[in-house]
């Protein structure tokens, strides 16, 4: 509930709104991004459902703090990702600052930064968290192409 006008009326109108399941949750979120048309799609709250639970595309999330020096070194090698994948219909690139905006879905912990995940588009709700490989290029290609519902391009040749 939002406090601007607390009185008894508003908590009245609130609780029986709240009865018939009619209130919408609040929801913390950046303003959604004007342009979001780079390799790397921008994430808010209000756009959390429409971009990362999309059931038509495969997802990879970073979810980042601005001020997270481990963040800020995979900037550039996530920017690369993004480019490197942009051709594909079917599989999005993007992230998420984490501090500004509320994750929507309890399937998706965060716990530290950067955390990633990989949201197949028939597996929205068991997203696949990426642990244990070194952030750089190859191994989150790696990731990508062993977790990928549908690459449009065979692997890159010599």
């Amino acid at each position: 509930m939002e406090p601007e006008e607390f009185d008894s009326d508003v908590l009245r109108q609130f609780v029986l709104a709240f009865k018939k399941g009619k209130l919408k949750p609040i929801v913390k979120s950046q303003p959604v991004p004007k342009n979001n048309k780079g390799p790397v799609k921008v994430v808010v709250g209000k756009t959390f459902d429409t971009i990362v639970m999309d059931p038509k595309n495969d997802v990879l999330i970073e979810f980042y703090a601005p001020w997270c020096g481990h963040c800020k070194k995979l900037e550039p090698v996530y920017s690369e990702l993004g480019k490197k994948y942009k051709n594909e219909k079917n599989l999005i690139i993007a992230k998420m600052d984490a501090t500004a905006n509320d994750v929507t879905n309890d399937h998706y912990k965060v716990e530290g930064f950067p955390t990633i995940y990989f949201a197949p588009k028939d597996k929205k709700n068991n997203p696949i968290k990426f642990e244990g490989g070194d952030r750089d290029l190859e191994h989150l290609s790696k990731f990508i192409e062993e977790h990928a519902t549908k690459l449009s391009r065979t692997k890159e040749e010599l």
